[in-house]
């Protein structure tokens, strides 16, 4: 199997191994992000395509540190655009909804074109909040918010009962919400 840096060269180089090499070593990370959204293996599969398409547009000119994250967010983002037009008439469907709806009490919705510069300081902020949580509070965190794992999901593979957590998790959002308030930035 080749690394990172020798499948961004084949991205680089426009060969078509630069699909299949991503294919078998990051498949099945892109689809459990997609799926942990979408909750439906063709869109989970059609999602890890797309990403697989998107990053063979982006490369060149883009030429990702760590490939991993890379894909990782373009899957994400893929996921939760079919997520959203999916359910834009019925939402509260699935863990996605409900992660959406436990961070927007954190975090106000912009919709302008300023929000872009808005979203470039929030990611600084989240990151700045990020790094002074314990390992274990912000890997929860994460792996809720960024991967959508499920309560229960989180409370097995950490051996914790669903409430502790959950609590955990809203005490995260406490603090995000208070940190966030102190850099200024809006909250609902």
């Amino acid at each position: 199997m080749l690394g990172d840096q020798e499948i961004v060269q084949l991205f680089w180089e426009r060969s078509e191994n630069a699909i299949r090499q991503t294919t078998e070593k990051y498949g099945k990370y892109c689809y459990t992000i997609a799926w942990n959204i979408l909750y439906n293996k063709e869109d989970s599969d059609e999602c890890v395509n797309d990403t697989c398409l998107q990053a063979w547009n982006a490369m060149p000119p883009n030429r990702p540190g760590i490939l991993k994250a890379f894909l990782g967010k373009i899957t994400r983002n893929l996921a939760l655009n079919r997520y959203e037009s999916y359910h834009a008439i019925k939402r509260g469907e699935g863990q996605t909804a409900y992660c959406l709806e436990e961070l927007a009490e954190c975090i106000a919705d912009n919709t302008d074109t300023e929000s872009v510069v808005d979203r470039m300081v929030l990611t600084e902020c989240l990151n700045r909040f990020l790094a002074t949580l314990k390992a274990e509070e912000r890997t929860i965190f994460v792996r809720r918010y960024w991967y959508v794992c499920s309560v229960s999901e989180i409370a097995r593979d950490y051996g914790y009962s669903e409430s502790k957590i959950k609590m955990m998790l809203l005490r995260t959002r406490n603090k995000l919400k208070e940190a966030l308030e102190r850099e200024g930035i809006t909250v609902s």
